[in-house]
């Protein structure tokens, strides 16, 4: 199950006691935000992305957040390409739902932040299951996901 794959890497960095499984479904940002009691947008949704040569591309966003064509493009070269459905347990090691970037093994998969989550003390990203998250700061996030950078991707809601 990946939820113990995504458990034994955070074991193994010292925040296994984080993950939270929950009786309900975790396996939207709403649904998440219903099980940890927080707002949707405190959500940490990891994206992923597969570029032209094969790489695959982890984003950590903000639940409210939407990607910008516009700004994928100028950052990585290319259009904006999702991993299909049976791509992306091939690629993370995580089923739809419960994707995350705990436990990721292949070399070829590289791993960001957005910088939508600063605006927030603390977001909730699954743990490998789609019912499940663990809490921690942006900073700790980029930290134990072992991140390559702060990127600015994401467009946010208008205020009404």
């Amino acid at each position: 199950m990946s939820i113990e794959i995504a458990r034994a890497y955070l074991e193994k960095m010292g925040m296994g006691g984080r993950v939270r499984e929950f009786e309900v479904s975790s396996a939207t940002v709403e649904l998440a935000a219903k099980a940890v009691g927080v707002e949707p947008a405190r959500i940490c949704k990891t994206l992923s992305f597969k570029l032209k040569d094969g790489t695959g591309i982890l984003i950590q966003v903000a639940g409210d957040a939407r990607v910008d064509n516009k700004k994928y493009k100028e950052y990585f070269g290319e259009k904006a390409k999702m991993l299909s459905p049976e791509e992306v347990p091939q690629y993370t090691n995580h089923e739809i739902g419960g994707v995350c970037a705990f436990g990721v093994t292949r070399d070829d998969v590289k791993i960001y932040c957005d910088e939508s989550m600063k605006r927030f003390e603390t977001v909730f990203p699954a743990c490998g299951s789609s019912n499940s998250a663990a809490e921690f700061t942006p900073d700790e996030l980029f930290e134990v996901s072992r991140s390559i950078a702060w990127i600015d991707i994401s467009k946010l809601p208008e205020a009404e």
